[in-house]
């Protein structure tokens, strides 16, 4: 049984929603607004997310960037019926796992809902992890604190940065293929996180970009390489 937190301002898709997920077993902490749902979550410790973007007092973008500054582990599913293409990249970019349109199947969000629950309960990317202060270039990068330090300025880092990173820098100097990246920072090789990967990547081109001595290289047609002199 999971305990889940549900962000939805819609009381009969909330009340089906809710009900599925109970028959299903799990324990649903249901909210319709946004800013009384993150109380909540600051307060209790859930398993897994689904939220609503257009929600009353705090958006759900607003939501997961809140949730994310607490855990970059707990995996998010947005479900909207925002459904324009950059919505969907905007909330994936932002921490969100997936992004379901409304209107959709209960059948698979309950099954993305147990997909989740199992690739995070084995997932091998959980914080803290034993290593979590490294040297690159210039920079020391403290992976639990999500803090990237030069001489210069300390930049904070979101979840997924962080992560990305520390793949990074653990394959310096070698071919990254782009799936083996998505599989490894998601858990699946998807177009739209291909599209939010290319993002995060170009941040981190911006935060490296003073020192010389490191570089994030495109190889087409094939992945990366995070080359370290």
């Amino acid at each position: 049984m999971a305990k889940v937190f549900y962000v939805e301002d819609d009381a009969n898709l909330s009340f089906v929603v809710k009900d599925c997920l109970q028959i299903a077993g799990h324990d649903v902490h249901h909210f319709s607004k946004g800013d009384e749902a993150l109380l909540a979550f600051n307060k209790f410790n859930y398993d897994i997310c689904i939220l609503d973007v257009m929600l009353p007092n705090l958006d759900g973008f607003s939501l997961v960037k809140a949730i994310r500054d607490k855990d970059v582990n707990i995996p998010v599913i947005f479900i909207s019926a925002r459904v324009q293409i950059q919505d969907k990249l905007e909330g994936l970019q932002l921490g969100g796992d997936d992004y379901i349109f409304k209107p959709f199947s209960i059948e698979e969000l309950l099954l993305k809902v147990n997909i989740f629950l199992r690739r995070n309960a084995g997932s091998g990317m959980q914080r803290p992890v034993e290593e979590s202060l490294f040297r690159v270039g210039h920079f020391e990068f403290d992976y639990n604190n999500m803090l990237l330090k030069s001489d210069a300025e300390t930049i904070r880092l979101t979840g997924r940065e962080a992560d990305l990173l520390v793949y990074f820098i653990k394959h310096q100097n070698k071919l990254i293929k782009r799936k083996d990246i998505l599989i490894a920072l998601w858990g699946k090789d998807d177009y739209f996180l291909g599209r939010s990967l290319d993002v995060f990547i170009s941040r981190l081109r911006k935060f490296i970009s003073g020192d010389s001595s490191i570089s994030i290289e495109n190889i087409p047609r094939v992945g990366f390489k995070f080359r370290v002199d």
